[in-house]
């Protein structure tokens, strides 16, 4: 019987990941808590089992005292008694007498049972806490078990995780069996053990997709340097390469659009622009408003807004549909947008007042501000000097005068 209960301990530990030590633990309190509900004793019991041959040893232990000092017979026993059972016990010993543990009754083993299990879960409950918490913002696979009130529960294998409805895509259906691709976004501690909150619509999952699609970006040749995202319709990547030989954006397509399309299946056809970020914030904001043409961009650093002026055909193309493609451009490279065609831009020239070149000036102002600084650097430096020049030959004055000062005194005494 304890080599199949050592088996069955060892199995435990490999289908739940539960150390055999928590189970042994669990196995001692439960036999203390049902040694002294069946025998009604508060008395002090201590239980080892031995962790290689299941063996149980339950012992009754006692202190040892004067015997005008002992108040809980229970739990504590005189020097008299002691010494007439060995004649080496000191005040102070403690006693222990082993108990049989096939003398328990049924109620006992059930109150046994019932710790054992309950300690199994709480234990099971925190393995599975430590190792979803380890793998937030992953991807993780798990199969649809139901829906109820807007949330959809997935079964991942060792729990159940809740995708909830603000993180669904919008128009996305969930049936029983179905199986996605979801972004693990976190765990929370709750009283009815660790619950695992999955999302559909976080910007991070089209990220670990492609991650998981193009090797350039898990191997760190390639890098995503933002996303924007509407989850169900549109999705903005800026992506550059570290090496100057692979083409980030090919990278990321792949062979006649493979890569792409294999995430675009994933997300039930929401359309991926994929744009090359450049450190040039212009060609940046210019690339971000893909698929339409820019004519020209200004640049304002110090608000971080930008006017972008594109071809009379392509401004509902630049803005997109209710205004998407901008507003994902300005999350992309988190900049303020104003989108105008050519005749627009004359138009506003024109009721202004003003020239290209004002407009220029307008909004180039940090490269203006750059210059006057450097110039004001530039005059402060020489002023500095100037002035260090001028105390080195004061102090080498004084030094000289006090020296010649020294000899004359010198050349007299002698």
């Amino acid at each position: 019987m304890n080599e199949e209960f050592i088996g069955a301990l060892e199995e435990i530990e490999r289908e739940k990941g539960i150390s055999k030590d928590i189970i042994f633990d669990a196995l001692e309190s439960a036999l203390v808590s049902s040694y002294k509900k069946n025998f009604g004793t508060s008395q002090n019991v201590t239980v080892n089992i031995d962790r290689e041959t299941g063996k149980i040893e339950l012992y009754a232990v006692k202190d040892i005292v004067e015997d005008d000092a002992i108040e809980d017979e229970d739990s504590q026993m005189t020097i008299s008694e002691a010494k007439e059972l060995d004649f080496r016990f000191e005040v102070g010993d403690v006693f222990s007498e082993e108990i049989e543990p096939a003398k328990f009754g049924r109620i006992a083993a059930q109150t046994a049972k019932q710790v054992v299990i309950q300690r199994i879960k709480d234990a099971e409950r925190d393995v599975i806490f430590e190792d979803f918490t380890d793998r937030e913002n992953e991807i993780i696979t798990g199969q649809v078990q139901r829906v109820s009130y807007g949330n959809v529960y997935f079964d991942l294998g060792r729990t159940e995780a809740i995708l909830p409805q603000v993180e669904q895509i919008k128009g996305e259906t969930y049936k029983q069996g179905d199986r996605f691709k979801l972004l693990l976004l976190e765990v929370k501690k709750t009283t009815k053990g660790p619950q695992v909150v999955l999302s559909r619509s976080h910007p991070n999952l089209v990220k670990r997709l492609f991650e998981l699609e193009v090797p350039e970006i898990s191997s760190g040749i390639v890098e995503i340097y933002s996303i924007s995202r509407e989850a169900g319709s549109r999705t903005k990547i800026a992506v550059f390469s570290r090496d100057e030989k692979v083409d980030p954006l090919g990278s990321c397509v792949g062979y006649k659009g493979a890569r792409v399309k294999a995430i675009v299946d994933e997300l039930h056809d929401e359309k991926i622009d994929i744009v090359i970020y450049e450190k040039d914030v212009e060609k940046f904001i210019a690339n971000s408003l893909s698929p339409s043409k820019v004519e020209k961009v200004f640049a304002d650093e110090n608000e971080k807004t930008a006017l972008v002026i594109v071809p009379d055909y392509q401004l509902s193309l630049a803005i997109g549909k209710e205004g998407q493609n901008a507003r994902l451009a300005a999350k992309l490279t988190n900049w303020k947008i104003d989108i105008k065609s050519v005749t627009q831009f004359e138009d506003y020239l024109k009721t202004e007042n003003l020239t290209e070149e004002d407009v220029k000036k307008k909004f180039n102002c940090l490269e203006s501000d750059k210059e006057v600084v450097l110039e004001e650097l530039e005059i402060i430096e020489d002023s500095v000097e100037n002035v260090a020049e001028e105390l080195v030959e004061e102090i080498e004055k004084e030094v000289v005068d006090v020296v010649e000062e020294t000899d004359e005194i010198i050349i007299e005494d002698l």
